[in-house]
This record gives structure tokens, C-alpha cells and sequence, in this order.
């Protein structure tokens, strides 16, 4: 659905999927357009392939705009305005996130981003004039959700889920996981991650945040290590690996609502943790918009809520701040 994760798994132990080492089970594969990766420690021995598979198939025939025949699909082409609990959990959490990113944070995007090329649709690069034409289309005062119906004030009104699905998804595995009371996981999914327990290294999860290198591939390059477990979520959400080029000039992914236009600031890369995958998955698209102050400022109110901000100087050079929080989770 969307973006390649920018972290890495840092797993030296585990090797080729659906192998057993330890009795940990690891699962690989592909889903939403980018690659998961799913480790787990069973006592019973159990194989969760299939019931996983169905859930990552369900996710993808709700809200995948890569999906002609997907639920989101048919919304948008106003063949429905039907709603299934997968898709009506997803719009309620970005209400949640919309709300406190100041709007930041906002579903409604999907024309312009469909308009500039990060859809499914062929790269038709930047067209200031159509971009304003679409910005009345933006803005999620105009959904409502009522019952099991999504209410569009226009029926040209799109919505665009990617920013929040993949962690999304990583928490639906997660709490199958938690019904089958398996404690020990690590479940990735485009780099959006939810951990708990042990690895089978027999400690914290470990989790490599990527450099902000374009022609690096994930984990090419890692800037820093932090654990994870405790059922938490981490997202990260970056410019410096999507964009589009047209004529020469590289626009980012990250759309500003308000503007309708690709955003540009300071802030390279946003890694958050959060208490689970949806809502860090929302905030790390929701800084990206809003820059660094901002950030630091929502990040210094909330509890329960650590980052990772890599961020550009006036002078080209590369510059971190962190939580206190997070500062805690580094591996020297």
C-alpha cells in the first residue's frame, strides 16, 4: 500500500521463512504493495500461516486502493458508502489522530495524491492548477461515519488509508497472536512493527533505525539500535526514499492537507513508539507534515509516546533529537 519500511529487523539469529530455530517460527512474505516479516515463539508448536494469510487477504480486500475490487475502491467510485469493522476501526483512528495533529493527519488526500502519481495511477507530476482545483475534495470535516455507512459531504471525495493501514495490520496480527496467548512476537509489516516478549536471543526485541541515505537499500546503513517489547508499536515515516521526479525537481510523498501540495521542512525521517502500531504509524506521517518544533512540542505533552526525529541544518548536515523516553531504548 505504501512505502518500503525504513527499519530494519535486526534478527542475526533467524534465517529463511517458515523455518523453525528454537522453537520460534518466522514467516515472510508479501502484502499491501511491500514485504512483512513475522517471528513468533509458540508453546504448542503451532503453524499460524493460514488464519495469518486470511487476515493480511481481509485488510487487503478492505481498504487497498491498489485493489480495484477492494471495499475502499468501490467507495471512492461511489459504487458503496458501506463500511466493514476493519475499515470503520481504520477511519475512527484517523479521526483520533486528525484531531490531535491539528488536521496534519488526513485521509482525505487520496485525489491529490492519485493527481501527482503516489497512487495507482501513472506519475502525472506536479500540476499546480488541478492540485487547487482538488484541495475543496481535502479535509476530513467533510466524512462522517454513521453506523456502518461513510458519509461524503462530495462524491468526488476520496480516502486514501495507506498512511495508517500498515500499522494498522501490524496490530490486528498482534492481538490474534494475544488471543492464542502466544507472549513472544515480533510481527513487521512495511517496517510498521509491533514486539512483546523475548526474542529468541533470549532479550528485548532489537530494532535498527535506517540512516537518511537515498541510495541506500533498508538496513543498508543503520543509525541506531533500540529495544522493543511490551506490546508496543514503532513506525517510521521519511522523504528521502518515495518521491516522484518531474523535470529534474523531486517532490516528497508526504502531502501537506492544508496546502494540497508535497510538504517541504527540515525533518528527514520521524521513527515513533507508541502503544501500538496504528497510532505510531499516524503521528510519523502526522510530524512529517507539521516539521520538527512541532513535533517536539506534541511529543514533550503526551505520555507513552517516544521519537526518533533525524532532521536537516541550514549547512547540509544531519541532526537528532530524541525523548527522553527514547533515550532510554538506545543500545550503546
Amino acid at each position: 500500500m505504501k512505502r518500503i519500511g525504513l527499519i530494519i529487523i535486526l534478527l542475526a539469529a533467524l534465517i529463511a521463512c517458515n523455518k523453525k530455530q528454537n522453537n520460534y517460527t518466522h514467516i515472510e512474505g508479501f502484502t499491501q504493495g511491500t514485504t512483512f516479516s513475522i517471528t513468533y515463539y509458540d508453546s504448542l508448536n503451532r503453524d499460524f500461516r493460514p488464519q495469518i494469510d486470511s487476515i493480511l487477504n481481509r485488510i487487503d480486500q478492505s481498504m487497498s486502493i491498489y485493489n480495484a475490487s477492494s471495499l475502499i475502491s468501490q467507495i471512492n467510485s461511489n459504487q458503496t458508502d458501506s463500511i466493514d469493522n476493519l475499515l470503520k476501526e481504520v477511519i475512527n483512528a484517523s479521526f483520533d489522530i486528525y484531531r490531535k495533529s491539528e488536521g496534519a493527519f488526513d485521509i482525505t488526500v487520496g485525489p491529490v495524491i492519485r493527481a501527482i502519481g503516489f497512487g495507482p495511477d501513472k506519475t502525472q507530476g506536479i500540476d499546480s492548477a488541478k492540485i487547487r482545483s482538488l484541495q475543496h475534495l481535502i479535509g476530513m470535516d467533510k466524512i462522517s461515519v454513521e453506523g456502518n455507512r461513510l458519509i461524503k459531504k462530495d462524491s468526488l471525495i476520496q480516502i486514501d488509508v495507506n498512511a495508517i493501514a500498515q500499522g494498522y495490520t501490524v496490530d490486528v496480527i498482534a492481538d490474534f497472536f494475544k488471543r492464542k496467548s502466544v507472549q513472544n512476537y515480533l510481527v513487521e509489516v512495511g517496517g510498521e512493527i509491533v514486539a512483546n516478549g523475548i526474542s529468541p536471543r533470549g532479550k528485548e526485541w532489537i530494532i535498527g533505525i535506517d540512516k537518511p541515505i537515498k541510495s541506500a537499500l533498508p538496513g543498508e546503513n543503520i543509525q541506531v539500535k533500540v529495544t522493543m517489547s511490551s506490546g508496543f508499536g514503532l513506525a517510521t515515516s521519511g522523504n528521502y526514499r518515495k518521491f516522484i521526479e518531474v523535470d529534474g525537481q523531486k517532490y516528497s510523498h508526504t502531502i501537506n492537507p492544508k496546502t494540497g501540495f508535497p510538504e517541504l521542512n527540515s525533518l528527514l525521517s520521524a521513527t515513533v513508539i507508541a502503544p501500538n502500531a496504528t497510532i505510531a504509524d499516524g503521528l510519523a506521517t502526522a510530524f512529517m507534515v507539521k516539521g520538527l518544533e512541532w513535533a517536539k512540542a506534541f511529543v514533550e505533552k503526551e505520555k507513552d509516546i517516544d521519537v526518533y526525529l533525524i532532521y536537516s541544518t541550514p549547512d547540509g548536515k544531519y541532526e537528532v533529537w530524541m525523548n527522553k523516553g527514547l533515550e532510554k531504548r538506545i543500545i550503546p
